[in-house]
């Protein structure tokens, strides 16, 4: 694998603008982080370290790896080196194949209640779908290895059909200061207009948003503000157009927080 750190991102558009991560790391350490989409990966190499519902978790070579939308994580190597082949397949995909497994809409989504799990056979499937996406996302096959992959993950490794609990009186404030926060990517608000938003005090907001997000609101925003990038890379903007349009200080500023959170620089996802 070489002594550097490599990764490469490519997208298979007909599966709900699906994306795909191929990297091997041994210095980048990811920043805690979310997503809106799940993440559905495998192990190839070495073994990740990383922390996910306030525990650590340690995926090992041939081990598959599950994170939920929203879910808070970060990753490193447990050792020297790791290596993997992941896919960020959105809510709309699995809920449509969830659908095709049993029959009806769920009122719910997929929730994958592990974050690794060891099959063998899934293993090796994910991994044959995972290569025809990065060398042929267009063709019937990759369709087939795709459709089947998720299927079966989601049977053995998913509660199908998974409705949240209602927020209590906290949660609501969280959800009001998330909101507010995705809708802030362009600003620079302050703690107290923050805190005005959620009711709370500063202390209280700092305390409670990091206990029931996993990050302070500072790093939310960020989150927010790389997510928005994407999306912009994705269509095709230019990196310096969109650290403007995302609240970045700078382009410098944008590829720092970028790579942190997405494993590569700006201008190399764009061209994926």
């Amino acid at each position: 694998m070489g002594e550097k750190d490599r990764a490469r991102f490519f997208r298979a558009e007909r599966h709900d603008a699906l994306e795909g991560l191929t990297a091997a790391f041994r210095k980048h350490r990811y920043e805690p982080h979310s997503h809106d989409t799940y993440v559905v990966g495998i192990i190839v190499d070495g073994c990740e370290a990383y922390t996910l519902r306030g525990e650590r978790h340690y995926a090992a070579a041939g081990n598959l790896c599950f994170v939920n939308p929203g879910e808070v994580h970060d990753g490193e190597p447990a050792g020297h080196v790791f290596a993997y082949r992941i896919t960020y397949p959105s809510v709309a995909l699995l809920r449509s194949i969830a659908a095709e497994i049993t029959g009806r809409e769920p009122a719910g989504a997929p929730y994958f209640p592990k974050a690794t799990a060891s099959d063998d056979e899934a293993a090796m499937l994910f991994l044959r779908c995972h290569l025809q996406l990065e060398t042929a996302p267009s063709t019937l096959a990759a369709d087939e290895a795709l459709v089947s992959v998720y299927a079966l993950l989601l049977r053995r490794h998913a509660i199908l059909d998974h409705v949240p609990a209602a927020l209590a009186a906290h949660g609501r404030a969280v959800t009001k200061v998330m909101e507010f926060l995705q809708s802030s990517i362009d600003r620079d608000p302050d703690l107290a207009s923050i805190a005005d938003v959620a009711g709370l005090s500063r202390h209280h907001l700092i305390r409670l948003f990091k206990r029931e997000t996993g990050l302070t609101p500072h790093a939310f925003l960020m989150d927010c503000r790389v997510r928005a990038a994407r999306t912009l890379l994705a269509r095709g903007d230019a990196p310096a157009d969109v650290a403007l349009a995302c609240g970045f200080f700078d382009q410098s500023h944008l590829n720092r927080c970028f790579k942190a959170r997405v494993g590569v620089a700006p201008g190399a996802f764009r061209r994926a």
